[in-house]
């Protein structure tokens, strides 16, 4: 469960972009969407092994 303390004097505006910070970065919405439907081990590899070569494509079309 996700807890925003709101300071006094804070905007509640500001309070709410750090929710949805927090809320983006422990991926809530990607895991419930992972837990509805089963994937084979394998599939599941192939694609991080996918994500893997894609970053590292990025990664060194920056070093060029």
């Amino acid at each position: 469960m996700l807890k925003i303390i709101v300071k006094d004097g804070e905007n509640i505006e500001r309070a709410l972009k750090r929710y949805k910070r927090k809320h983006r970065n422990i991926k809530v919405m990607q895991n419930l969407r992972d837990g509805q439907f089963f994937t084979k081990p394998s599939v599941k590899r192939r694609r991080e092994i996918q994500k893997a070569a894609y970053i590292q494509t990025l990664r060194d079309q920056e070093d060029i």
